[in-house]
């Protein structure tokens, strides 16, 4: 048995009346069609139903499947003590996604937190669920990670299998908002992205073409607030190859924050809907074309991160060209610029457009460029304490980005700072921290000096002095 239906729901809890009190009625297109979403459930008599959570247990490096036997949850956070839920977990079936995982060696499981009350994203979903059936199923819940959005599709495709090879009638719902920036007046304001996140997702979930959610770059993603993006993306793995009916019941968005309810029936194999495949043969394409557009700025982080990764040898300078410690030439003659101009870069390397690594320096530290780039990129890879360390089969999918910065120079108002032009740093005695400019996720003075601040320990409240800088920035 295979799964049997899929749905993607949205999980404000004042969709809820005893929570709403009538600001559901606000929303009675996305409630009308919630209730669709429970009858066509209850239609289907799963035995069970798998819910992917953006508020359940979430690492940054790991997928966590809600363990034990059961849970409990109610809406007291919420205002409404009174509705509660007990769920008991396919403790059969969350194994057997843990055995499919630990084939492919992806960190998923069942360590870690032992949390056992439910949230509001599982709850609001049960709360529909449980006006058509009577408790008469178990249920898998599943946290989101920080990995990528290709992780989270090979995830969907362990579900999938481990439901296949249990037998197991399963139904899956991937819980997930929008964009939560969608008016000035919602809760987090407005942001350009907000809208066309939403416009976006709808038009690839409202068709069930899946493949376009890969497409997504995370840093758009981020600035446009969106809660539910990884918790589709695992509803798309687990239905890879698979003919879908889809109907779109509806979207919505009058509070700021939006809300959407697609439908997904299962309609037979189709091995033309393998869209991992389909991306990772577009990426190591456009791989390939961005390699050969790379400058030499670039093209000398990547060297110098392959080098080190693959041999554990640190790159070095001699006659012009990057050689190892064995005295192998590697590479092209340096230009001029790179042997003998000194200057602070910042080498950035990403994967699966998520970053991966980003370490730098303010100010020259080397005898040359290429020797400052050298180092940032081999640190970059190795010694960013917010990721593991670089692995050699990764290299062939890293994208690098290098910035070089100009000198930096003292300014006495935040008014003579520009998010897009100039870099900020921040200092406070002995206390600093660094912000590059033209950022996707920075939109504004305030929030670059806040997070320039947030990284060197400072307070805001503390008044620290302020400096501008410009990069010239290499892809």
């Amino acid at each position: 048995m295979s799964i049997v239906g899929a749905f993607m729901v949205p999980h404000p809890p004042l969709i809820i009346h005893e929570v709403g009190c009538g600001e559901e009625n606000k929303i009675s297109a996305t409630v009308a069609a919630y209730k669709k979403v429970a009858q066509e459930i209850a239609e289907l008599k799963p035995e069970t139903i798998i819910i992917t959570s953006p508020h359940a247990t979430l690492y940054s490096d790991y997928f966590h499947i809600s363990p034990g036997v059961s849970a409990e949850g109610d809406f007291s956070q919420f205002g409404a003590p009174q509705l509660r839920f007990h769920a008991e977990y396919d403790e059969w079936l969350v194994s057997a996604i843990c055995v499919e995982a630990n084939a492919l060696n992806l960190a998923a499981g069942t360590d870690g937190a032992k949390e056992r009350k439910l949230d509001h994203a599982t709850m609001v979903p049960l709360y529909f669920i449980n006006q058509f059936i009577n408790n008469e199923y178990k249920i898998v819940r599943i946290g989101l990670s920080g990995q990528s959005y290709k992780k989270h599709y090979i995830l969907g495709e362990c579900i999938n299998r481990a439901v296949e090879k249990t037998g197991r009638r399963t139904v899956f719902v991937a819980s997930g908002d929008l964009s939560h920036v969608l008016k000035e007046d919602g809760p987090y304001g407005f942001r350009q992205n907000g809208p066309v996140y939403d416009e976006r997702i709808m038009d690839a979930m409202g068709t069930g073409q899946f493949g376009k959610l890969l497409s997504f770059e995370p840093d758009f993603c981020e600035n446009a607030a969106e809660c539910g993006h990884r918790s589709f993306i695992i509803m798309a793995g687990a239905l890879d190859c698979t003919a879908v009916k889809v109907e779109r019941l509806s979207y919505e968005g009058p509070f700021g924050v939006g809300y959407g309810v697609c439908t997904y029936i299962p309609d037979g194999i189709d091995e033309r809907r393998d869209f991992l495949e389909q991306y990772d043969l577009l990426e190591r394409t456009g791989m390939n074309e961005q390699k050969s557009r790379e400058d030499e700025f670039v093209a000398l982080a990547r060297a110098a991160v392959e080098i080190y990764v693959r041999t554990r040898k640190m790159p070095k300078i001699a006659g012009g060209y990057v050689v190892c410690d064995d005295n192998n030439f590697h590479g092209w003659q340096l230009s001029p610029e790179l042997l003998h101009r000194r200057a602070g870069a910042f080498v950035s390397i990403k994967e699966d457009g998520n970053l991966r690594g980003c370490i730098g320096t303010i100010s020259a530290t080397c005898g040359s460029l290429a020797e400052e780039i050298i180092n940032n990129a081999v640190s970059s890879s190795t010694q960013d304490p917010r990721f593991p360390e670089v692995e050699p089969e990764e290299l062939d999918s890293l994208v690098y980005s290098v910035d070089v910065l100009g000198p930096a120079e003292k300014i006495s108002s935040p008014a003579q700072l520009d998010v897009k032009k100039y870099g900020v740093i921040v200092t406070k005695g002995s206390r600093r921290g660094l912000l590059l400019p033209a950022l996707e996720t920075v939109n504004t003075v305030d929030e670059q000096i806040n997070i320039a601040c947030r990284k060197g320990g400072i307070a805001r409240s503390e008044n620290p002095e302020l400096e501008r800088f410009e990069v010239v920035r290499h892809y």
